[in-house]
């Protein structure tokens, strides 16, 4: 029931941002909204209200804003509605209005870190030895490393933060070390030799070789008060942090790096809604900002059906003052059609896969 409830909060709170933007930039520029759509599919429930119906559909996998005039196969527009029709207003403005659903989810994830920044504070890493992970099968687990111990002393000499159990070991060479950890309360010597052993960036690549004992230092965070230009500036770089990893992501997607087996669809996220939700309401606000941040980007990809694929046809329709031939850009909407087609079901797939494995 969790994993539902948080799934259809986080998805459907990210799709109506999305579609707010278009929404509210096609009533800026005076376009006419015919439909405010929750989802796809068949009506669940629905109002009229000026002359727009707002709509909650059943398959919350989306959304869409219906406009006036926004489909090239539509029939002759009378003069005395070109007014409203979306096809008929500047290159500029229907840019704009498009670009507005991807930019409305990147500012709403830079909103929800300036919230969180502000009202709770801003998070900063606590420099601890306490141990977060131990490896199966690593030097640390065969030694008896136990998860929550804190590494006291190296070699007799003592660890003030992370950064001297790292050296400690590196400068090991290899060669037995002597650790002792509080445990409880309780002081605990253990003998371990490290092994040479691959670092990995978040990507899975590797990065360097060297000497380790299979352990993670312990997330332990805290909340330091800020004011209102500090909450800015640092939601602003998360968010950016955010946005650059989304679109290394990609790239290492192309590039096989991060294989394709790991890119997850609807089932894959309502999982991690529901973890994340039961580990606090923070941890589901950042999981949410990283989503929004995602579904943007993903956006902004210049596939056709998607705003970035329509943002590449206002494009070339700005460069050559004049609109791109109706056919080709319908051929262009199939094509898209079938690619994100496509990628639903492999991403389908995938998730049914975990589930059972």
């Amino acid at each position: 029931m969790t994993t539902l409830f948080s799934f259809i909060l986080v998805l459907g709170l990210l799709i109506f941002v999305h579609e707010l933007g278009h929404f509210l930039f096609a009533k800026l520029f005076g376009v006419r909204v015919l439909k405010f759509s929750l989802g796809f599919g068949p009506k669940i429930a629905g109002k009229v209200i000026g002359e727009t119906e707002y709509v909650i559909s059943a398959f919350p996998l989306g959304g869409f804003v219906k406009m006036f005039g926004e489909n090239p196969d539509e029939q002759q527009i009378a003069d005395a509605d070109k007014k409203g029709s979306f096809a008929h207003k500047a290159v500029w403005q229907r840019f704009m209005v498009v670009l507005a659903g991807p930019l409305f989810n990147l500012l709403f994830a830079l909103l929800l870190f300036f919230l969180v920044f502000t009202f709770v504070g801003i998070p900063t890493s606590v420099d601890t030895t306490r141990i977060g992970k131990v490896n199966d099968d690593s030097p640390a687990a065969m030694a008896g490393v136990q998860k929550d111990d804190v590494i006291v002393s190296i070699d007799q000499k003592e660890t003030h933060g992370w950064m001297d159990v790292l050296e400690a070991v590196k400068n090991s060479q290899g060669k037995p070390i002597h650790m002792v950890v509080d445990r409880a309360g309780a002081r605990v010597n253990l003998e371990m030799a490290p092994a040479i052993d691959a670092v990995k960036n978040i990507f899975g690549e590797e990065v360097e070789q060297r000497y380790m004992i299979g352990i993670m230092k312990a997330d332990e965070l805290t909340y330091e008060k800020s004011n209102i230009i500090g909450a800015i500036q640092s939601a602003c770089r998360q968010t950016w942090m955010y946005m650059s990893l989304t679109v290394m992501g990609f790239v290492k997607i192309i590039q096989r790096v991060v294989p394709a087996s790991e890119i997850g669809g609807p089932i894959l996220i309502a999982q991690i809604a529901g973890e994340q939700m039961k580990a606090g309401w923070m941890n589901l606000i950042y999981f949410m900002s990283l989503l929004s941040v995602n579904l943007g980007i993903l956006n902004l990809l210049p596939i056709p059906v998607l705003d970035g694929g329509h943002l590449v046809f206002l494009t070339i329709e700005g460069l050559r003052r004049k609109p791109m031939n109706e056919r080709a850009q319908i051929v262009a909407q199939q094509i898209g059609i079938g690619l994100l087609g496509s990628l639903m079901i492999f991403v389908f797939y995938n998730d049914i896969v975990r589930l059972f494995h």
